[in-house]
């Protein structure tokens, strides 16, 4: 059938390969599942409901919930309507609520559960009723039910002719971006924006009805929503993991063969096994990190030898057979993004048969830019990939990446100059990060535009590629790398307090708390050697001069990292300002 609105995609694959466990969930400790016959029964029964409360063609309505399947069947009952739907992060504050709330001029509110419930009506308080009623999908006492809204009886006929109503440019809904420089902005997305980047990603993403993925970042950012569009176009089953912390066991469970994730939390799977592998003793320690050398030297486009191989694949059987398992034994392959993926990383779970691909997109663009695939020809490690089938890519004069086509978005809702800033006359959006070309082919991320600073030296520093170089150290959690008009660069930088016990152990060095193990001498002594380790892959200039340790984690809820986990820069600059001052003073 053709895909012209992102709601066709669910009729699709009733169409073409009807699954059995097109949604699936975990409820009082078991696996429930949904086939696609039901899902769609769900869905116009909810749109009917729809259309009883009143809700019309343009309206809007929010969503605050952890994954599940109500998200997807409220989403798609809303689509069917021409219902513009505006995706809350869970984790964000109540006063961001508000904001959002009353800049979007949404009309209903769909939670997941209590907490939610209470988020939504704290920061909807102060809006005069805007709110006409809340929803939620768990059963409250004292609040409304999403089963509520479901009609037993919906006019097929009044459905068909709404849908019919919903075209290709119209606007499917607001993702307010992560708001690193300000208040969040809403990005206008429309249905044919999500539909040509799915449509445009599909055929380097070798997925098919008989595969299962996993989902568990957050359905609100727009890189998974997408991507649960991918899964539903080409009949992928989708299960939801109960929450972050059960990753681990969900994986093990549902056995997947594909996931997306973040490569913060990549980075976690990698530390854990490589703890585990230190914990080994004798000659399992030494195969564990004979096969851990071979994978970091893993090169995907270069013969090692036969020698090199033929060791490669006994690690294979011996070491990394057991990483497979750990994430269920089927996954054929990772894609990551939101943030730059440690080639590292790439390289040694590429080596262990699990290929990790980086992609590359802005809410913006809905999202997909570019992407590594499968087929070694249109993968590079240390690169985000090529650029995807239907969209124009070009690097401007400063070196910033530019793109056009079906996946730039309408604009920023109620921000015309905002918009016009990042949307240029003829039609090329400004990414704002720097890149280049390598081999004509392969886009790799070097900076971005906005983040370059300079030293009262008149040097020109990329803060975000020493961040992505620190990033590799075992005893750093978080960093953030300073120094615009100063006389040098420096870093605030978050122990990862778990390795620093793990090396005090190692060291003999008695562990107190937290906080006096950051200032003790040796302590210290060791993030200065990590400083000088990483500070060697650059020019004399770039090298941090000065670091300092911090005792609190910057979070989200703390609003210092936006809920992709970037740090907000000039909000962790205010609350350390005493502290730079004083790295500065000398």
């Amino acid at each position: 059938m053709k895909i012209t609105r992102v709601f066709d995609f669910l009729y699709n694959q009733l169409e073409a390969y009807p699954q059995e466990d097109c949604l699936v969930s975990k409820e009082n400790g078991t696996w429930v599942k949904q086939s696609t016959e039901e899902v769609i029964g769900k869905v116009n029964a909810l749109t009917q409901g729809f259309i009883d409360l009143g809700l019309k063609k343009g309206d809007k309505i929010v969503m605050a919930t952890w994954n599940r399947p109500e998200f997807n069947i409220v989403d798609f009952a809303a689509q069917q309507l021409g219902v513009v739907t505006v995706p809350l992060y869970p984790t964000l504050m109540a006063d961001t609520y508000e904001y959002i709330v009353k800049d979007a001029g949404a009309k209903y509110a769909f939670v997941a559960d209590q907490e939610l419930h209470d988020k939504v009506v704290e920061g909807t308080k102060n809006l005069n009723g805007q709110i006409e009623a809340i929803y939620s999908f768990d059963q409250l006492n004292g609040i409304k039910n999403l089963k509520e809204l479901y009609s037993e009886t919906p006019n097929m006929e009044l459905i068909q002719s709404s849908k019919d109503a919903v075209l290709p440019e119209d606007l499917l809904t607001l993702i307010y971006t992560s708001g690193t420089t300000g208040d969040p902005k809403g990005v206008m997305l429309t249905h044919n924006n999500l539909v040509s980047n799915v449509i445009s990603t599909k055929p380097g993403i070798s997925i098919d009805e008989n595969d299962r993925a996993l989902s568990f970042l957050p359905l609100s950012h727009v890189f998974e929503r997408k991507v649960g569009f991918l899964y539903i176009y080409a009949g992928v089953s989708i299960y939801y993991a109960e929450s972050i912390e059960t990753v681990g066991d969900n994986l093990k469970e549902v056995q997947p063969q594909v996931f997306v994730t973040v490569p913060r939390l990549l980075e976690k799977v990698y530390e854990k096994i490589v703890t585990k592998g230190s914990d080994l003793t004798g000659i399992k320690k030494a195969m564990f990190f004979w096969a851990l050398e071979l994978g970091l030297k893993y090169d995907l486009h270069k013969n090692q030898g036969f020698w090199y191989n033929f060791q490669l694949k006994w690690a294979n059987k011996l070491i990394f057979s057991k990483w497979r398992e750990a994430l269920g034994g089927k996954v054929r392959f990772i894609v990551t993004g939101s943030a730059a993926l440690q080639p590292r990383l790439s390289r040694v779970f590429s080596a262990a048969q699990i290929p990790a691909m980086e992609g590359y997109g802005l809410t913006e663009t809905s999202p997909v830019i570019t992407v590594n695939q499968l087929n070694p020809e249109n993968r590079m490690i240390g690169t985000v990939g090529p650029v995807i089938g239907g969209i124009e890519v070009k690097i401007s004069e400063s070196g910033e990446i530019l793109t056009k086509g079906p996946h730039v978005m309408k604009g920023y809702y109620n921000k015309p100059e905002a918009t016009a800033e990042t949307i240029d006359s003829e039609g090329w959006l400004h990414t704002g990060d720097k890149g280049e070309f390598v081999n004509g082919k392969f886009l790799k991320i070097t900076g971005r535009i906005k983040e370059i600073f300079k030293t009262s030296g008149g040097k020109y520093i990329s803060p975000v590629a020493l961040e992505n170089k620190f990033a590799e150290s075992k005893v750093i959690e978080q960093i953030l790398v300073i120094g615009e008009n100063r006389k040098f660069p420096a870093a605030l930088i978050v122990p990862s307090f778990e390795k620093l016990r793990e090396w005090c152990e190692i060291k003999n060095i008695p562990y107190s708390t937290d906080e006096q193990m950051i200032v003790d001498e040796r302590v210290v002594a060791k993030f200065h050697k990590e400083t000088e380790k990483y500070n060697a892959s650059f020019a004399n200039y770039e090298r941090l001069k000065k670091i300092e340790l911090i005792l609190t984690p910057w979070t989200i809820e703390s609003g210092e990292l936006t809920p992709t986990m970037k740090p907000k820069r000039r909000i962790v600059l205010a609350n350390n300002a005493e502290l730079i001052e004083k790295m500065y003073d000398c």
